[in-house]
């Protein structure tokens, strides 16, 4: 296992009779990441959760939290994550506050500390306010909430998080998201799992992507993007006729692409699909003011996860 990854899988494979749920998965997550591990649904984004949680072993292959190996340490590695899945089991008869006491009893917390931890982890999730409601009768959203506090109870060094915002709705998904940011300022290393790229693109450090059990991409967030997304989207505005612009532009090195776009009264907009680093984008403007144009106006568009997913996945790829 490398000195400085958290987690790490190495040819990780799983079967299901003559059903292949992840093949040959070896991925990397280095201490303090907030990783996102996403892929379409059936990906087996589930299936490497629960083996990293030690609830399935692996048909082959190999994986370590923390340095330990999931399938000849598994107390070890328990110790040190939180694993949320995405159903998780609600005890109804219980209020809030119980809910926790008895998950902090699961485990081992002393009961001198259990009062002040549990009030800790109520104004974590801002619940304190909920902490004498029965749980059945929260919302889809402050159960969320609820069960991440039961998976800090016994302050984990790793989040392991399955689907964490599914089946929210946005406000509730915001929260989530806002929560995640903060235990990762806390120096909790989190892994979780999603398909809502907005909130993956929001708070990851580094990306895996993962599709028919293959990992297919994975790295820190900016290079991902360069990788699997290396034209830059620039459009200019200028204020004389677009011929001459389109001349210059179509005769620069790493030009792919001019159009013209809709544009205010007065001036010409065009959409630039160009693969050059900063440099070459300073040397496209000196080009064209030399030329004669009178540019007003550079602006980039945001190279977003969903374009790398787009690219990465195979069978989305259009």
């Amino acid at each position: 296992m490398s000195v400085d990854a958290i987690i790490e899988t190495e040819g990780l494979t799983k079967r299901y009779g003559k059903v292949t749920a992840i093949d040959g998965l070896s991925i990397r997550v280095e201490k303090g990441a907030v990783y996102g591990f996403v892929g379409p649904n059936g990906a087996g984004k589930t299936t490497t959760m629960r083996i990293l949680a030690t609830l399935t072993r692996p048909t082959a292959g190999k994986a370590w939290v923390g340095g330990y190996s999931v399938t000849e340490e598994p107390r070890q590695v328990r110790r040190l994550i939180g694993y949320m899945p995405d159903f998780f089991g609600i005890y109804g008869d219980m209020t809030v506050r119980e809910y926790l006491e008895f998950f902090a009893a699961c485990y081992e917390i002393p009961e001198s500390r259990r009062h002040g931890l549990i009030d800790d982890l109520l104004e974590l999730v801002d619940l304190t306010h909920r902490q004498n409601d029965m749980v059945d009768k929260l919302s889809r959203g402050l159960k969320q909430r609820l069960c991440l506090a039961r998976t800090l109870a016994h302050d984990p060094e790793v989040l392991i998080l399955d689907e964490p915002a599914s089946g929210l709705d946005p406000r509730a998904r915001i929260e989530i998201r806002e929560l995640l940011v903060e235990l990762a300022r806390m120096g909790k290393t989190i892994f979780f799992s999603s398909h809502i790229l907005s909130d993956v693109e929001e708070i990851c450090t580094h990306l895996g992507i993962i599709e028919a059990g293959k990992l297919v991409a994975q790295g820190d967030v900016a290079s991902m993007r360069a990788i699997w997304k290396p034209e830059r989207d620039i459009t200019l505005v200028v204020l004389d006729g677009p011929d001459n612009a389109k001349a210059i532009l179509s005769d620069l090195e790493g030009v792919s692409e001019v159009e013209e776009m809709p544009c205010p009264e007065g001036r010409h907009c065009l959409r630039v699909i160009f693969s050059g680093d900063d440099e070459a984008v300073s040397e496209m403007v000196r080009r064209l003011v030399e030329g004669g144009v009178r540019v007003i106006g550079v602006s980039e568009a945001e190279r977003t996860l969903e374009t790398v997913f787009m690219r990465a996945t195979k069978g989305l790829v259009t």
